[in-house]
């Protein structure tokens, strides 16, 4: 820790000189956390050269300072089509390019950090079959199915259409990944992309999207 320079002899001009350059060099910059560094007294913010964050102290420990990142939005943007009936498939998004530590690679979406995620789902279901048809979509972490995780939804017309979505709180580590797995009960089902200004002068739709925010350590 850079300390301020003490008063010292009777020159107290060139005192206060040194003291106002000691805080135009300090004034923005925080102080490394050293080892051994107590957190004893709550509100102290440090930064943690080792990890490449800041840290606060708060209830005797230095808790991290969540920094941007950890955020990403990813798309399908064309119809996803089901090959077989009553099949897993993992779907593989396309990543949006101001994405940060949330690396993609098929249908896997790496966790960079460890913490708490807001992930937030959607996907527009479309039948070309006037029979029911269902929909089931679920996340997986690391390759295994999360429990109590799965969306069920069903439509019952031709050319039917409706948009299901959730959205959960996820705690991962760093190198986790995580994947969205889906199946439906018959190839007329799919989900479904439309092209803008079918209606109005509304822009185009997606058949799924996928959004993950970083908000706690």
């Amino acid at each position: 820790m850079s300390l301020a320079p003490p008063p010292f002899g009777p020159e107290w001009k060139n005192w206060g000189e040194r003291l106002v350059d000691h805080l135009n060099r300090i004034r923005s910059k925080l102080v490394f956390k050293q080892a051994g560094d107590s957190a004893n007294e709550d509100g102290i913010i440090l930064y943690d050269n080792t990890n490449k964050y800041p840290v606060i102290s708060v209830d005797g420990e230095y808790k991290q300072i969540v920094l941007a990142d950890g955020h990403g939005d990813f798309i399908i943007s064309s119809d996803y089509a089901y090959a077989a009936a009553d099949t897993t498939y993992e779907l593989s998004y396309t990543a949006d390019s101001n994405n940060e530590g949330l690396p993609i690679n098929g249908s896997r979406i790496t966790f960079s950090e460890t913490g708490y995620y807001l992930v937030s789902f959607s996907a527009q279901i479309f039948s070309s079959s006037a029979s029911t048809v269902e929909f089931v979509f679920w996340p997986k972490m690391n390759g295994t199915n999360l429990t109590g995780s799965t969306i069920r939804a069903a439509l019952h017309g031709n050319s039917e259409t409706t948009v299901v979505s959730r959205a959960v709180i996820l705690h991962a580590n760093a190198g986790d990944y995580l994947e969205v797995a889906t199946a439906c009960d018959s190839t007329s089902g799919s989900l479904k992309a439309f092209s803008g200004s079918g209606i109005s002068d509304e822009p185009a739709t997606p058949a799924t999207t996928l959004t993950i925010i970083r908000f706690h350590r």
